[in-house]
């Protein structure tokens, strides 16, 4: 038999295989989002529209001035009550990414640094609605497949700021301003800034095809490599997150300061709350009840807008963990759009809310 004929006779069960491993990924990762996110959020969906509110601000009481660690612990512990779930699934998927999907299907759809790769990975986001931590074991899992930073980038910032579960619950606790524009700059934010991060990569060429001819061969068994990945995950992300919420936990008081009604509007307080909230780690959706309790408080509607932006796109814990997946100049210009984009917003809302 020539070697022609052995490449074709091999080509459809490579294909069947391919298919077999996308399905167990897309079920595994569909029963785990039914249980910690669909679900969930069907029920806090209703409870929305019966109350106009999903519950009250995580940032709790911000009336002390000085940060403390007992104020670091008790917010750490609330935080992690509302996410362990979501942290844990959004590890499992990260590790399944890098040893269940085949790397050649990953390169081909998500491979290149063209604005197709970064929509597809996009669009692939919606249905995750996880918070910027959550998804970004992921965007971590995706890289070392040697995704392309835009597709990476797409998924990572599209899950948060372009989940229809919290939009809805904004239609109905906020107002259809803040709806629209949450969705505008998450879809400026996912799509745009993301393709755009392509430049800022020194592996952004797009894949070639025709180089990648087979998958590198797996050592050991699949439960091997799997512990592997997860292991590694863990051993790198738990201690850079867990200490980093409990910094911002410590000094919450600082980043949210207590503003006059002279002030409580104005271009300093949009900048200030803009950079804020990208530092910040929130659960999903958690940026809806710290907006609708600062404004009962008086702030206005311009660094709350800014708030709307920032406050779930990204936060200093999700760019520590993803800081050895991305070149340091992408996470800079991630971080840097995403607080201008959040004092742009503020701007806007300024006028209109």
């Amino acid at each position: 038999m020539s070697q022609l004929d052995s490449t074709f006779q091999k080509q459809p069960s490579s294909h069947k295989k391919t298919v077999w491993f996308i399905v167990a990924f897309v079920l595994i990762a569909a029963a785990g989002l039914l249980y910690v996110k669909w679900w969930p959020y069907y029920n806090k969906t209703i409870l929305a529209a019966d109350t106009h509110s999903i519950g009250s601000s995580i940032l709790g009481d911000l009336s002390s001035t000085t940060p403390s660690w007992q104020s670091a612990w008790e917010y750490a512990l609330v935080y992690f009550g509302a996410v362990w779930k979501a942290a844990i699934l959004g590890i499992v998927l990260g590790s399944l990414i890098q040893v269940l999907l085949p790397t050649q299907w990953l390169l081909k759809v998500l491979g290149k640094s063209s604005f197709g790769s970064t929509a597809i990975a996009g669009a692939a986001s919606v249905p995750g609605m996880m918070c910027t931590c959550c998804a970004a074991p992921m965007a971590v899992g995706l890289r070392k497949k040697n995704v392309s930073v835009g597709a990476a980038l797409a998924f990572w910032i599209g899950n948060p700021m372009i989940n229809p579960a919290t939009l809805i619950f904004m239609a109905f606790v906020l107002s259809w301003e803040f709806t629209l524009m949450r969705l505008v700059f998450g879809i400026i934010l996912t799509f745009g800034v993301s393709y755009l991060a392509n430049r800022f990569a020194k592996d952004a060429q797009p894949v070639e095809m025709d180089q990648v001819i087979t998958e590198a061969k797996s050592e050991g068994s699949f439960f091997s490599r799997w512990l592997k990945s997860m292991g590694n995950m863990l051993l790198y992300i738990v201690p850079a997150y867990v200490l980093s919420v409990l910094l911002l936990g410590a000094g919450r008081v600082w980043l949210f300061p207590q503003l006059s009604e002279s002030t409580a509007n104005s271009l300093m307080a949009i900048i200030i709350f803009a950079v804020a909230g990208m530092l910040f780690v929130i659960p999903t959706a958690a940026e809806i009840p710290i907006i609708q309790t600062f404004m009962a408080l008086g702030l206005g509607g311009g660094p709350a807008a800014a708030l709307l932006v920032t406050l779930p796109a990204v936060s200093l814990p999700s760019l520590l963990i993803v800081a050895k997946s991305f070149p340091k100049k992408v996470l800079v210009f991630v971080a840097a759009s995403v607080v201008v984009l959040g004092i742009i917003s503020g701007l806007i809302g300024k006028v209109i809310l």
